[in-house]
């Protein structure tokens, strides 16, 4: 019999796909049956993710898949950003439109939080970085919106894990997903009772924590009556998508920089425990959860967001550029400057072009006119300051670590810009390793996999490693 396949859901700030693995022939295959465009949304004057379409784009996904799969599909598992979450009514249904991290309504929230518990007091207590898209800012947030009381009791659930709830009816959170959220505690790996009692939150709105690898549950709903989901099982994955990325390298990661690069860029190492100082917090490194033990020590990096958001805005005026070509034209190009890449300004949405220059400006360069054939001149502004902050990057992470790193292993979207890669390892010195664009789905099925053999007991590292490295050879 031929052995059964398996899904990997991956959600994306972009876009959102439904990957199927395959056995040909005793070899994986795997191929992407369904995408769906994504990216929040305003309305009402707040920055929203669109659920309900979400929703409907996997399901078709899911139908795809079942019908390419005619010997079964043993199981399904999801990997997504971090930070944002579902509010649940009464029934289990969302409450609302969950917001998306880039809205703006967590800035007056950090602030009072801040004097409530200080950023580095959190810091060392739960090895995430303080910023103020986190999770716990939101959640404060919900304390101080329209009709607070009643949404701010209400269950919540991290967005990957969210899909998991809607697939198998069972709310948790996973543990690598909610390291993100500043609310778990380094010393248990449990939600930090204590922060949740300073800031005012009510613990019990919060999901248990699994971790990755454990087995949630049959497939239910009506996609369970298809003929290749009669014996699915729900899988928690490393549902971050970082964590599933770095989990898909095939590859020891030791003496290795990694950069995740996307929409952002997360830039680091692998270590065995947290590191929690006040040059790693002024450096902006956190400490987050790994697939199989240890954790995840990078830096937070503003990318390819920045050059998405001018992309649109061209777009729009009918400056239309495959990135393609753009990266091609912005290779001849000298950049204008150096943007501070980190800058508050150059992570919301609309108008990139006037940030950027308002950043080039602040910095004592000269502007670049916005004008048709000028497109290039950003991009390359954009790969070089990027390709910089690595640089800072890495050289902030070798003094915290006290060794020198020897190669930088890159995966992601942005990984398929030779323009950015040839940048990263002029400035940093490092050679770069290519490693496969779409790692987070390579991670997220390499847990199944172990999952599957690991028999509800706590996955194996090596494990993993040896399944990234099947998927990888195909």
């Amino acid at each position: 019999m031929q052995r059964p396949a398996r899904v990997a859901i991956d959600l994306g700030a972009e876009s959102c796909r439904v990957s199927l693995l395959r056995w040909r022939d005793g070899k994986p295959a795997i191929e992407v049956v369904h995408r769906i465009p994504n990216g929040p949304v305003h309305r009402g004057g707040s920055l929203l993710w669109p659920l309900g379409s979400i929703l409907a784009g996997l399901e078709d996904g899911l139908r795809k898949a079942a019908a390419a799969a005619p010997e079964g599909i043993a199981s399904i598992a999801v990997d997504g950003w971090g930070v944002d979450y579902v509010r649940l009514a009464p029934d289990g249904k969302p409450l609302r439109e969950p917001f998306c991290y880039r809205d703006e309504r967590t800035v007056a929230v950090k602030d009072a939080a801040d004097r409530l518990v200080p950023p580095f007091d959190l810091y060392q207590r739960t090895g995430a970085l303080p910023h103020r898209i986190n999770t716990v800012y939101q959640l404060l947030a919900d304390s101080a919106g329209h009709g607070a009381e009643i949404v701010s009791r209400a269950p919540w659930v991290m967005f990957p894990e969210f899909i998991l709830y809607w697939l198998s009816g069972r709310r948790v959170a996973e543990y690598t997903s909610a390291t993100h959220t500043g609310l778990v505690s380094l010393t248990t790996g449990g939600w930090d009772a204590e922060v949740f009692r300073l800031l005012g939150l009510p613990l019990e709105a919060a999901p248990p924590i699994v971790h990755a690898g454990t087995i949630i549950g049959p497939l239910q709903g009506p996609l369970a009556q298809l003929g290749a989901f009669r014996e699915t099982q729900i899988i928690a994955p490393a549902a971050h998508d970082t964590a599933s990325a770095i989990a898909g390298i095939p590859a020891s990661l030791d003496s290795a920089f990694y950069i995740s690069s996307g929409t952002w860029s997360l830039a680091g190492s692998m270590i065995p425990a947290p590191i929690t100082t006040r040059a790693a917090l002024s450096a902006g490194y956190t400490n987050l959860g790994a697939a199989a033990g240890g954790l995840l020590f990078h830096s937070l990096i503003n990318s390819m967001w920045v050059l998405k958001q001018c992309m649109d805005g061209w777009a729009a005026e009918g400056r239309n550029w495959p990135i393609e070509d753009l990266v091609t034209k912005a290779a001849a190009c000298h950049a204008a400057g150096v943007l501070d890449m980190d800058a508050e300004a150059l992570m919301l949405d609309s108008g990139m072009p006037a940030r950027i220059n308002a950043e080039l400006t602040r910095r004592g360069f000269a502007p670049i006119p916005d004008v048709a054939g000028n497109e290039p001149l950003f991009a390359r502004t954009i790969f070089e300051s990027l390709a910089i902050r690595y640089a800072a990057a890495i050289a902030n992470l070798e003094r915290m670590l006290g060794r020198k790193l020897q190669r930088i292993q890159m995966t992601g979207g942005a990984a398929r810009n030779k323009l950015l890669v040839a940048l990263t390892e002029q400035h940093t010195g490092l050679p770069v390793t290519i490693g496969a664009t779409e790692s987070s789905t390579i991670g997220n099925l390499a847990v199944q996999l172990a999952a599957s053999e690991a028999g509800g007991r706590q996955l194996s590292a090596q494990a993993v490693l040896h399944w990234a490295q099947r998927l990888c050879e195909g």
